[in-house]
């Protein structure tokens, strides 16, 4: 039986998924990856994005990628940063549009967990990587786990907002029930693709218009 150290309402959730031998495969990957290697986040923070909104105070769900891969980067959230950490130029941009959209000033921390614990679920969809490698550990069955979680959300929760940077976040649209949720779809943040549409997608706004007209308390963006 493979038990990670998890929020005990994801835990409920996902107990079948932790059962699986994709998992079991991928704990023993990452075992032997960490005794030849530096991965990123530290092993208390892969979870970290369960950890700080628990199931039942999802609200929204922004999907990223895969951890950042420089020193004292990535701590578990999509997109955010330790404290005192440059901002990555993904973020850089995020905040620009967060300005442009809600009015919010540039924060001076990078660190995105007031978001989480407004209901914002920052999830990448492969949760480890190895040091100064990007994709370093794609395709050794996180995408699967993450699938799941998608799904899950999708299935057994109502009104969330899915917000989907990029063609590979775009494609898990269809893990998702568009008559329950509402899906934002743009380009990445990234500065290969921010000025074909990401700047002016108004996600924020578009997230709390959605989120009020379902009578749930919108998301205190500004950090």
């Amino acid at each position: 039986m493979i038990n990670p150290k998890i929020d005990e309402s994801w835990r409920e959730v996902l107990f079948d998924e932790f059962q699986k031998p994709y998992f079991g495969s991928l704990k023993e990957f990452l075992t032997s990856e960490k005794q030849k290697h530096t991965v990123y986040p530290h092993g208390s923070n892969i979870f970290a994005a369960f950890d700080n909104t628990p199931f039942d105070n999802v609200k929204v769900v922004i999907l990223g990628q895969d951890p950042y891969h420089g020193v004292n980067q990535a701590h578990g959230l999509a997109f955010s940063v330790n404290e005192g950490v440059p901002f990555p130029p993904s973020l850089q941009n995020i905040f620009k549009e967060l300005r442009d959209d809600m009015g919010c000033d540039i924060p001076k921390s990078g660190n995105l967990t007031s978001w989480t614990k407004e209901g914002v679920f920052l999830l990448n969809t492969v949760l480890s990587v190895r040091a100064s490698e990007a994709n370093s550990h794609k395709n050794r069955g996180w995408e699967i786990f993450t699938d799941s979680v998608i799904r899950r959300l999708s299935e057994q929760k109502e009104n969330l907002v899915f917000i989907l940077w990029g063609n590979p976040a775009g494609t898990k649209a269809s893990l998702i029930d568009e008559k329950k949720h509402l899906i934002l779809k743009s380009p990445h943040p990234s500065p290969l693709s921010s000025y074909r549409g990401f700047f002016g997608s108004k996600p924020f706004s578009k997230t709390n218009e959605f989120l009020k007209s379902k009578a749930i308390n919108p998301i205190k963006w500004c950090i």
